[in-house]
């Protein structure tokens, strides 16, 4: 008869250290990127001044504002899921995912606009026809949306089978002591019906 309990997933359990990595390091990229140039006029525009001929367009001031929040988010919910057990860290796996997949919008957005955005920053000098281009962090911050997102899918599935913080991190008042404490105040209150001092050590 086949066992209604779940078999140990022992390849789910070696994603943990590479999902958590790759979590961590695509969030950082993207909120790094998120304050870079994201498109620049070419450089062979001629007439227009130095400080006209790049326009930088970081994420957070042009169409995805939310883009840094959102790799900052997803920082963080690494951050929790590695010092959270059971079912709060799974709840935790998914607002990863949410918040990976709500970057990952957010950069893509703000690629398809940035050229425009540049564009619209050169009419008050009379340039309308502008040549644009996207730079390179644009597309590392799509890569870094990408692989957040895969990051926390993979926590998603596997985050119940990999390894946890021991209850020894936790602070006073976990269920071991609270189940202490409760034992504590039933004798308290037992002394204290029986006409005892609850404060009066017990006869040796």
């Amino acid at each position: 008869m086949a066992s209604s309990v779940a078999e140990p997933r022992p390849e789910r359990r070696r994603t943990f250290a590479p999902a958590v990595l790759v979590g961590l390091a695509a969030a950082g990229l993207v909120a790094v990127a998120g304050n870079q140039p994201w498109a620049k006029a070419d450089d062979d525009q001629g007439g227009i001044g130095e400080q006209v001929a790049a326009v930088s367009v970081a994420v957070g001031d042009a169409k995805a504002p939310l883009a840094t929040a959102l790799a900052l988010v997803v920082l963080a919910s690494w951050g929790v899921l590695l010092v959270t057990r059971d079912r709060f860290r799974r709840v935790v796996a998914w607002l990863a995912a949410v918040a990976s997949a709500g970057l990952l919008a957010a950069v893509v957005a703000a690629v398809v606009a940035a050229p425009d955005v540049v564009a619209d920053a050169y009419e008050p000098y009379g340039v309308t026809d502008l040549g644009v281009h996207r730079t390179a962090w644009c597309w590392l911050a799509v890569a870094g949306a990408v692989l957040a997102l895969g990051a926390a899918v993979v926590a998603v599935r596997d985050v119940r089978h990999w390894p946890q913080m021991g209850r020894r991190y936790d602070a006073p008042g976990s269920a071991d002591d609270a189940g202490a404490g409760e034992r504590s105040n039933l004798d308290l209150w037992k002394a204290m019906d029986e006409g005892r001092d609850p404060t009066t050590p017990p006869d040796p």
